[in-house]
């Protein structure tokens, strides 16, 4: 935004504060048009600023991934790996079940996808992929567990709870269930 005029910055900031509303509402599939209206500007304004859905999805989502992220760093330095990937992730859960469009945008991204550097799946991977390392490099995840695979459970658990009348508990239980099995110990 630096180098733009007063009121092209105005805009911005007004068409990003209506499209969360609309995201926070109706979800990833907010429509533009609707956007549009609200926010009192033609389509075409929008798509200027906002040249794709993904666009406007990733400002939408940009602060509070940037606050997963320095939740991350925060617990990159606890010493218990397992316990500081495991909060992460409860708190990843948590924003994604929060945050309707979240979810479903992650899951269009895979891991093979060239992403731009700062969207929100290379941003999240950035941050997140060292807590998983060190809880691999001190035995307390399997050797096997990529990011992309604890991005999708956490994309699975969003989406399947997003239309419950109390989805962040039951998205809790789900992680839960996941992180400790459906087994009883020594079972396999």
């Amino acid at each position: 935004m630096p180098g733009q005029r007063a009121d092209a910055r105005r805009n911005y900031s007004h068409i990003l504060t209506v499209a969360e509303a609309e995201v926070a509402a109706h979800g990833a599939d907010a429509s533009l048009e609707q956007i549009a209206r609200v926010a009192g500007v033609g389509s075409a304004t929008v798509r200027r600023h906002f040249p794709t859905r993904q666009a406007l999805l990733e400002a939408v989502f940009h602060g509070r991934v940037q606050t997963l992220c320095e939740r991350a760093e925060q617990l990159g330095r606890a010493e218990d790996s397992r316990a500081a990937l495991l909060a992460w992730l409860r708190d990843f859960v948590a924003y994604a079940v929060a945050a309707r469009g979240l979810a479903d945008t992650l899951a269009h991204e895979s891991p093979a996808q060239e992403s731009a550097p700062s969207s929100c799946a290379t941003v999240l991977e950035a941050a997140g992929a060292p807590l998983l390392s060190a809880a691999i490099r001190d035995g307390a995840v399997k050797e096997h567990v990529t990011f992309h695979d604890l991005v999708t459970l956490t994309v699975g658990i969003a989406l399947a709870t997003e239309n419950h009348s109390e989805p962040a508990p039951l998205a809790d239980r789900l992680l839960r269930l996941a992180i400790e099995g459906v087994s009883p110990r020594g079972d396999s």
